[in-house]
């Protein structure tokens, strides 16, 4: 994506949160207190469970792609840490990475020192090389850059040399350096390879694409995944902020305000995270204020099939 794409994304979502403020705040997110990283939320923020364990993580989590690939600039490092911050501070946990994704796991790593690693990380990185050897070397890096002894999850990122690295997985699984092990793929590609490989072998989770947009996983990688208990990551619910685009100068109905959205960020999140086989979703982001309206759809009411429906329907009358 273009920097000046990048900038116009951001422009709008500034645009909708001021749009925004004609509807009146839930008392939920309106009076939700601030917290030091280490503490907890005075509210309660919405989790769901992951299948194999039951273990509840909330239904925001934060990704990295792009937004924390700053390499060594001291400002925008100082940023990071305030995102990162607040992200916590709103009661997220899960933080997804990937050596994909430039530098941003090296300054994750930095970020959580600045933080001394909040009791609610939910450390989450990829494998992505091919190769035995290469995949655990590195993970041993990522290790290293994290400053994490145990990743609560490893996935095996974009499928790639996905049963070579399966077999460490499970022996990392075994030793517990390790909790969870997943497999994710981007872009709407390897559908069917993915689906293949979940009804083959067992996986915590599984990492995949779904906007109001991009809905192909409903017909069978969300059912398939409800039905083998795998806990399931969404990436992209913005569609690289192609979803704000389209709603550009378009205001948020009146009975958003129903499910707690003040926002078009919230309205998007919602619509994802209330599917029944979803478990988290997680948007990127490189701005503080993004940051406090994605971590908004984690508080108040979440949609019911007939209001997912509704929203849909509001949504695409919008494009």
């Amino acid at each position: 994506m273009s920097e000046d794409k990048i900038t116009r994304i951001q422009l709008l979502r500034r645009s909708f949160l001021k749009s925004a403020s004609a509807l009146a705040l839930s008392p939920l997110i309106s009076v939700l207190p601030f917290r030091t990283a280490s503490a907890k939320p005075a509210s309660s923020i919405l989790t769901k469970a992951i299948p194999t364990t039951k273990e509840m993580i909330p239904i925001i989590g934060m990704g990295s792609w792009l937004t924390f690939s700053v390499g060594g600039d001291e400002a925008d490092r100082a940023r990071c840490v305030e995102i990162l911050q607040a992200f916590f501070a709103r009661g997220g946990g899960m933080v997804d990475s990937s050596p994909m994704y430039g530098s941003s796991q090296e300054v994750i790593g930095h970020c959580l020192t600045k933080l001394d690693y909040p009791t609610g990380l939910f450390a989450a990185t990829k494998v992505w090389i091919l190769g035995k050897t290469f995949g655990i070397n590195q993970m041993e890096s990522a290790e290293e850059m994290w400053g994490v002894k145990q990743f609560d999850l490893m996935q095996i990122h974009n499928m790639l040399s996905w049963r070579t690295h399966l077999e460490t997985l499970k022996e990392w699984k075994a030793q517990g350096r390790i909790r969870y092990i997943g497999i994710t793929t981007s872009h709407g590609r390897r559908h069917e390879k993915l689906e293949k490989a979940l009804l083959e072998e067992e996986f915590d989770f599984v990492q995949f694409t779904y906007n109001m947009v991009d809905r192909e996983v409903e017909q069978r990688l969300l059912p398939i995944a409800k039905e083998r208990g795998i806990a399931v990551i969404i990436n992209r619910p913005f569609q690289r902020g192609g979803l704000f685009e389209m709603v550009e100068g378009k205001a948020l109905p009146e009975w958003a305000k129903e499910i707690d959205c003040n926002n078009w960020a919230q309205f998007f999140l919602k619509f994802v995270v209330s599917h029944p086989a979803v478990t988290c979703a997680i948007p990127a982001t490189s701005q503080l204020t993004h940051m406090h309206e994605n971590m908004g759809a984690a508080y108040g009411k979440l949609p019911d099939k007939n209001m997912r429906v509704r929203m849909l329907n509001y949504f695409t009358k919008q494009i």
